[in-house]
């Protein structure tokens, strides 16, 4: 990593460790059921992680005293997996293969979450297997970044690229990847930001990898900002309170002790908070700039406005102000994941995990551009597929993102947003027709690209729409783009197709997919090792270590024993 995030995570210590829970520290392992319900208890062994960053700075110490689903996918009962110490996932139905004599289309809105796959690494540095709900494996996918290029000079603020290989884990099946690239924005052209930062003081925040973790992150995105932005500070735990009005950024020292001074203790009141958040945002709101509450916590609201559902409507009321909401969830033990994942999305914002500094790093400072600045919101891709080339389709991942298909061309139906820079990839595993089947089992070409330049022009595999709002606008815009599958193998696979594979592989062993195939672990090392050439950040280099891990663990083994 660079040398200046290397300075400020020896900064951040041993008392991350030290400080943790005896149930943070290890729990034995089994499953339950509890008061007779369908939510799963779910227990492990979970070690103190190995390694964590090197000293803590004093004042970053706490102080004591201080929508509508898919109509042909069978009903998920929004049911929750909840671990042993009180985390919550929400119940996943995993996306089944649809035939497409029976319905040729595939609607969603796009996710640009990242918080599964911090979560699992999380579960895996603890030498334990996360439970298969927490899993969402488009939010793996999306986590790494990608070399789909960034759109050219017009109107669209991001570009969709398209590509189709033979499918990994079954080489009569087709693989369709659809990249979506948003606008990147340089650092000194990027609008003035009117941010609060909504901060979870409540006893349940005491640990140190939550509110110190929480002061350190927040002070590493206050040291980017400049003299056009302004930051105000709300806490809440029993009651709410406004820390620090807003503020100029030319005034970082003011803003940086006020986080640093930060205390936890009390309930936790998170309704109240949002609401003062919302209100100091409006108040302070600039037309022509980013307007964003920022909230960190661990979700536990006990006290006050706790339901899920009266949460999610006050979000809902509240994005339509123009204020957008990212969320950052912190610590183990009983972190609300299933809360948190719903408010980001109803919110207008996305919702990351952050488990170490160098998570906060990498959300706050290299993917500030994508966390602050939202280029298109609402956007929302539907696929038809053609019945002449195209059996059967599955969509990997998105199954709590999936819509009705007549709200694709409602634009009252909310949908997710995309950040500046921000990259998104969809996977579709897709059954050929005879027909189709035939010619590419054949070696027969004439299945082309529909880019191919003077060919008889063979039928199309797929239809690609997308539709999207600009951030301050309510009617969309539609994109529309036809596909025909070129009939390539995965030898001529892109690195990221390789690696965006690799990984909802790995998402579909610990998911115990039955639609897993063939597949083990060390395959799916294999389709990852040859994207490790081109890896700045060191992050598929660090999903490689995450898979050896779980090899260790024996997730193999567990699918041997189904």
């Amino acid at each position: 990593m660079r040398s200046s995030l290397g300075m400020s995570l020896a900064l951040f210590g041993s008392a991350f460790l030290l400080g943790c829970s005896d149930q943070e520290r290890g729990m034995k392992g089994g499953e339950a059921v509890i008061d007779g319900s369908s939510k799963t208890v779910w227990m492990g062994d979970a070690p103190l992680p190995k390694s964590a960053p090197a000293a803590i700075p004093a004042s970053a110490k706490p102080r004591a005293a201080a929508e509508a689903r898919h109509e042909t996918e069978p009903a998920a009962a929004g049911r929750r997996d909840e671990v042993a110490t009180g985390e919550e996932y929400e119940k996943l139905v995993e996306n089944w293969f649809q035939k497409v004599d029976r319905d040729a289309q595939s609607t969603f809105s796009i996710d640009v979450d990242t918080a599964s796959y911090a979560n699992i690494r999380r579960f895996l540095d603890q030498n334990q297997l996360p439970p298969p709900d927490a899993v969402r494996i488009e939010e793996m996918i999306n986590y790494f970044p990608y070399a789909d290029a960034p759109p050219g000079p017009g109107p669209d603020p991001f570009a969709v690229h398209v590509e189709t290989t033979a499918c990994p884990w079954n080489p009569r099946h087709r693989m369709a990847r659809i990249g979506i690239a948003a606008r990147p924005i340089d650092q000194n052209r990027r609008p003035p930001s009117n941010l609060v930062f909504l901060v979870d003081v409540s006893g349940s925040m005491q640990e140190p990898n939550k509110l110190p973790l929480v002061q350190w992150s927040l002070s590493r995105l206050v040291e980017q900002l400049g003299e056009n932005d302004r930051v105000a500070l709300v806490v809440y735990a029993g009651a709410s309170g406004l820390v620090l009005p807003p503020t100029s950024c030319m005034h970082k020292a003011r803003i940086l002790s006020a986080i640093h001074e930060l205390e936890s203790g009390g309930s936790t009141n998170g309704g109240a908070g949002l609401q003062l958040a919302y209100d100091v945002a409006a108040q302070n709101f600039l037309k022509n700039g980013t307007n964003r509450v920022i909230l960190a916590t661990d979700g536990d609201f006990n006290v006050g406005i706790s339901d899920q559902d009266q949460l999610v409507r006050l979000i809902e009321a509240k994005a339509k102000s123009g204020v957008f909401l990212s969320v950052l969830g912190y610590g183990m033990g009983n972190i609300k994941d299933a809360t948190l994942e719903k408010l980001a999305d109803k919110g207008n914002g996305h919702y990351a995990y952050i488990d170490s500094p160098r998570e906060a790093y990498k959300v706050l400072v290299e993917e500030m551009g994508s966390t602050l600045i939202t280029v298109a919101k609402d956007v929302k891709i539907q696929m038809t597929f053609n019945p002449a080339m195209v059996q059967a389709f599955r969509l990997i991942g998105y199954e709590n993102r999936l819509l009705a298909h007549r709200d694709f061309n409602d634009d009252t139906k909310d949908a997710g947003e995309i950040g500046a820079g921000a990259h998104v990839t969809a996977l579709y595993e897709i059954v050929p027709s005879r027909r189709s089947s035939d010619a590419l089992a054949g070696g027969d070409r004439s299945i082309k690209r529909v880019e191919s330049a003077g060919a008889e022009a063979d039928p199309p595999s797929f239809t690609i729409k997308l539709r999207y709002k600009p951030p301050k606008e309510d009617v969309s815009k539609l994109i529309e783009r036809t596909v025909t599958d070129g009939g390539e193998g995965f030898a001529t696979a892109s690195d990221d197709m390789r690696l965006a594979t690799a990984v909802a592989a790995f998402g579909m062993l610990l998911r115990h997919s039955p639609y897993h195939g063939d597949l083990t672990l060390s395959h799916v090392s294999a389709l990852a090792r040859p994207t490790l050439s081109n890896d700045p950040g060191g992050y598929r280099a660090e999903f490689f270590g995450l898979v050896n891990k779980a090899e260790r663990l024996g997730l193999d083994r567990a699918f041997m024993r189904q």
